[in-house]
């Protein structure tokens, strides 16, 4: 079956699938149209499409927020285009100045090496190990040598370079700026040159960068790519991006019970997000539980399948039940029945302003010391970062061992 698209040729099935799959959850696919032309060639000729993603080992650790454009590239791979996965061994040498106000310092040759290492093997935990083609941007950037590097270099104006957003502000603001940088850019968008990339994808902080490649593709004679910009996935604080530096991330690699109880924190609304950006379910599923929770179901409910699917991805199905049990072992424990039940209002509320609000504690200062001195629990878990914002949701908070609410926070 086909259905017309803007009044142009009808889509197959097929390629209407491959569009819906490669929108679902982001943020701009540009240009649309171009792409709907490369999925057709390519059914029409068998040849599957080359879909870039490119990541600097800037640190040796995997969170949830980095598998957001790696799912993409599953779903993709899984229609059987080839999916490369470019480590940035020599732009992370430049540093990618990408959403900062100050320069990245470059990492040294021992850090990178260090970093790939574990990179990989960790993708490989979302992407088909066995059908992913994996490249080192050293190959080519390393042979360009000065005098290529200088012929690269004319193929883009600085006016069109000071049109990213970071470099404009700090250009306006007198912030130094340094040539090397400029480089960044340049040579991101030469990976896809030397590929020949039909398809790049990012964050939506990188757009910049995924379109330098489209132009110097142009410049080379080559065909340009599309790209695909996917949010940057909030964090468990539900307010910054998730971030190692933020301390509100879910590492790929940390135990079943804590990736299981960080899941479960996430609030009710943000849960949609990491359904949508995260989970492999379809979109029918995921509309339908929603449309459940909205006619009464616990969203509690939800959130357990979410952290059940997510954990089982990166241990195992029964290692995700265990943590499970878990978890309800550790919120059952030594809570009594007759808990008293709250309802307060100001969500995301700061632990200690919820406990004194609670009546768990008489101040926020006491608040405080109560959770330096390791004596507050939320759903039998011990909480000890006081700066601690509590999403909407129900939950029992415990101070010492008697005193309790079940507080809901809207």
């Amino acid at each position: 079956m086909t259905e017309p698209v803007n009044g142009g040729t009808p889509l197959s099935h097929s390629v209407q699938e491959a569009l819906a799959i490669s929108l679902r959850g982001c943020s701009e696919l540009l240009p649309q149209a171009d792409w709907v032309k490369k999925l057709q060639r390519s059914e029409a000729t068998g040849q599957p499409l080359r879909i870039k993603l490119g990541l600097d080992p800037t640190a040796p650790d995997i969170h949830l927020g980095h598998t957001v454009v790696l799912n993409k590239m599953r779903q993709l791979q899984n229609l059987g285009h080839t999916v490369i996965f470019l480590i940035g061994d020599f732009t992370s040498m430049i540093g990618d100045p990408s959403g900062r106000n100050a320069t990245r310092p470059p990492l040294t040759r021992e850090q990178i090496e260090a970093n790939a290492k574990t990179y990989y093997a960790q993708a490989s935990l979302v992407l088909d190990p066995e059908k992913t083609e994996i490249r080192y941007n050293s190959e080519w950037s390393d042979p360009l040598g000065a005098r290529g590097m200088i012929q690269l270099a004319a193929k883009y104006t600085v006016a069109r370079m000071l049109e990213r957003d970071d470099f404009t502000k700090r250009f306006q603001s007198n912030t130094p700026i340094s040539v090397h940088e400029l480089l960044y850019p340049l040579m991101q968008g030469y990976d896809s040159v030397a590929l020949k990339s039909d398809l790049e994808l990012g964050g939506t902080d990188q757009k910049f960068n995924l379109l330098v490649g489209r132009a110097l593709q142009s410049e080379y004679g080559q065909e340009p790519q599309c790209i695909l910009t996917m949010p940057l996935l909030v964090g468990l604080d539900g307010v910054e991006k998730m971030s190692k530096s933020k301390n509100n991330y879910i590492g790929i690699t940390e135990d079943a019970n804590t990736m299981f109880a960080k899941l479960l924190s996430i609030s009710d609304t943000l849960m949609w997000d990491y359904f949508t950006l995260l989970s492999f379910r379809s979109e029918a599923d995921i509309a339908k539980l929603k449309a459940e929770i909205e006619g009464g179901r616990n969203p509690k409910d939800a959130k357990v399948m979410l952290a059940k699917e997510i954990t089982t991805r990166f241990h195992s199905a029964a290692a995700a039940d265990a943590a499970e049990a878990d978890f309800e072992n550790r919120a059952r424990r030594g809570i009594p029945d007759d808990v008293e039940e709250v309802s307060l209002t100001g969500a995301p509320m700061g632990i200690g302003a919820l406990l004194k609000a609670a009546r768990l504690a008489p101040s926020t200062a006491e608040a405080n010391r109560l959770i330096d001195q390791g004596g507050v629990r939320i759903d039998g878990s011990v909480i000890s970062d006081r700066g601690l914002k509590l999403q909407a949701g129900t939950f029992v908070a415990q101070v010492g061992k008697r005193k309790f609410a079940r507080v809901t926070l809207s």
